[in-house]
């Protein structure tokens, strides 16, 4: 394959995350993984598992299910942040209070990002590179417009 020039992991994997909503998909998923792995706890430090625990393990199972299907089909993203949002309040109350508040957070946070993304959205720039534009275009002004005369 000459004449193509190979495109690094990095730089594939930058596209692929510009073009859904990663952090949210991901702090969902990294919130429910966090609320399942503390049903593992001891019983000393158990505070509630409620309804025999299925529901304990089914709601964070539901946010990690959602986190993933965000990541991999963010067409559906807003039914799948809308689950995953009531997923994370049901976790309050039927494992460890959302896994010691930890997965609750994250799995709300992630819901919400996942919500207010937007796929038209204009790819953002750094701060040099506006700072290089601003620099171009008053370099752009000052060429256009001639030194204004020396009044008299």
């Amino acid at each position: 394959m000459r004449g193509v020039p190979q495109q690094g992991i990095r730089s594939a994997f930058r596209e692929w995350r510009a073009v859904r909503p990663f952090w949210g998909g991901l702090l969902l998923a990294l919130g429910g993984a966090e609320i399942l792995l503390t049903e593992k706890v001891s019983l000393k430090v158990v505070m509630h598992i409620g309804m025999q625990g299925l529901a304990g393990y089914l709601l964070p199972a539901v946010m990690v299910l959602c986190g993933l299907l965000t990541l991999f089909s963010p067409g559906q993203r807003l039914f799948y942040s809308i689950l995953g949002v009531l997923a994370s309040l049901g976790t309050w109350v039927t494992s460890n209070l959302g896994g010691f508040f930890v997965g609750l957070l994250l799995g709300l946070v992630g819901s919400c990002l996942a919500f207010g993304w937007l796929p038209d959205q204009e790819p953002r720039r750094g701060r040099r590179q506006r700072r290089a534009n601003r620099k171009k275009e008053r370099e752009t002004r000052a060429a256009a417009d001639p030194a204004p005369a020396a009044r008299p």
